[in-house]
């Protein structure tokens, strides 16, 4: 198999939530750890930070393996989903996995798949963790990939766990508020390993809490800590909670490796070059990324209400500036969302291009632009992520602001047609 065939067997042949939705997910690590004990249990093989939560697991992932890779580790990072290609959730120092390795570690346990049938995730996952004990990794990030407990990655013992914040999201999954899905997420904390959590509440805290008194865990709530004014490639206003959460983690990793006499550490130095440089040394995408200047387009990765609160917050900030005329919005989301809170928290004002994703789990753009026009949204629909940038960029002055977000798919798109 050539590479795009190897993907092709994947995606075919193994569920993959990010294609088929909740029909790919498989509560419970049965099959992960019959995979894993296949492949010699590569997970013990290395060191890790885990990091879980509602939104902000990738930025805050990033931002700790930019600061890592700085202090001169081999850091191994592992992250879900990708945009574009494949091979962006398994990276060291920031390089993407060689298509030779994807290709050979499927046709070396194409048996074992077959007789197991783990899940897309459980497979990438399986051949990530290989790929950090072969190259032997000093230290991975690893980005939980829906809830925590029952996640596959929930087989590893961190040296720092990381909750950035709980939000409602995925709750047919991890359940209908805020406290059952904060329990859900504290299924990473594992006995007398710290945790980090990014922001407090009073209705997901006591969870916490609980949870790490029941582990003998140290926890930490970085929102009570000082703050941290630190300068960040990372440019949307949300990314501060990121950025205070990934500096607090670090210094718990500095202060566990010295409890266990490893010789790993991350300076404040390499804390402050790492999260300015994050895109450059990680590669990150999609995070409030400009697309063009003129007009000035940006996209950004948010998808929930929790998510998409910060962003059109700054949506109306920058607006409130004076410094654009019109602000046009593309937009497109997936049918497992809060679709109707999502809608009642962006921009009145707006002009906004519906689109459909290249995913069979996209809202129709008619079928949004229905609801939308429930909220008192203006636009139209527009068809594919492609002809609503085309649209709103054919309608923009030079002096207009263009978003583009609302799914991951929709960025994916757009990253690829500007980016």
């Amino acid at each position: 198999m050539n590479y795009n065939q190897t993907l092709d067997y994947l995606y075919s042949s193994t569920p993959a939530f990010h294609l088929v939705g909740a029909k790919a997910y498989k509560p419970g690590l049965d099959n992960t750890i019959a995979l894993m004990e296949h492949l010699g249990n590569p997970h013990l093989g290395f060191l890790s930070i885990h990091i879980a939560g509602t939104n902000g697991k990738g930025s805050t992932s990033h931002l700790i393996a930019a600061a890592l890779q700085q202090a001169g580790l081999r850091v191994g990072l592992y992250t879900s989903p990708h945009l574009v290609d494949y091979r962006e959730r398994i990276r060291i120092n920031g390089e993407c996995i060689p298509e030779q390795q994807v290709i050979d570690f499927v046709e070396r346990n194409h048996p074992v798949i077959e007789e197991i049938r783990p899940s897309f995730f459980e497979i990438t996952m399986a051949l990530a963790f290989t790929y950090f004990k072969e190259q032997k990794v000093d230290v991975a990030v690893i980005e939980v990939g829906l809830g925590g407990r029952l996640d596959s990655t929930n087989i590893i013992t961190p040296l720092v766990s990381v909750i950035t914040n709980i939000g409602m999201d995925h709750t047919e999954f991890l359940g209908h508020t805020l406290a059952q899905i904060a329990s859900e997420k504290a299924g990473i904390i594992k006995p007398k390993v710290p945790v980090v959590v990014g922001e407090s509440d009073e209705q997901t805290s006591p969870v916490f809490i609980g949870k790490a008194h029941e582990t003998e865990s140290e926890i930490i709530f970085a929102d009570q800590q000082p703050g941290v004014d630190m300068a960040c490639q990372l440019s949307g206003d949300y990314q501060s909670n990121n950025i205070r959460t990934a500096y607090y983690a670090l210094q718990v990793f500095n202060r566990t490796t010295a409890d266990h006499h490893l010789p790993l550490s991350v300076s404040e130095e390499d804390i402050a070059y790492g999260f300015a440089h994050v895109v450059d040394l990680t590669h990150l995408r999609g995070r409030w990324e400009k697309l063009q200047d003129s007009p000035l387009t940006i996209c950004d990765t948010g998808h929930n209400s929790h998510g998409i609160r910060y962003v059109a917050r700054q949506l109306q900030q920058m607006m409130a500036s004076g410094n654009y005329s019109r602000l046009r919005v593309v937009f497109g989301m997936v049918d497992d969302k809060d679709v109707d809170v999502v809608l009642t928290l962006l921009p009145t004002d707006a002009v906004y291009y519906l689109c459909r994703a290249a995913t069979h789990r996209a809202i129709p753009d008619t079928e949004l632009l229905r609801l939308a026009q429930k909220q008192e949204l203006s636009g139209r629909a527009c068809g594919s992520v492609e002809d609503a940038i085309s649209a709103a960029l054919a309608d923009a002055d030079t002096t207009d602001l263009i978003f583009i977000g609302g799914s991951n798919y929709v960025v994916a798109e757009a990253l690829k047609m500007l980016g």
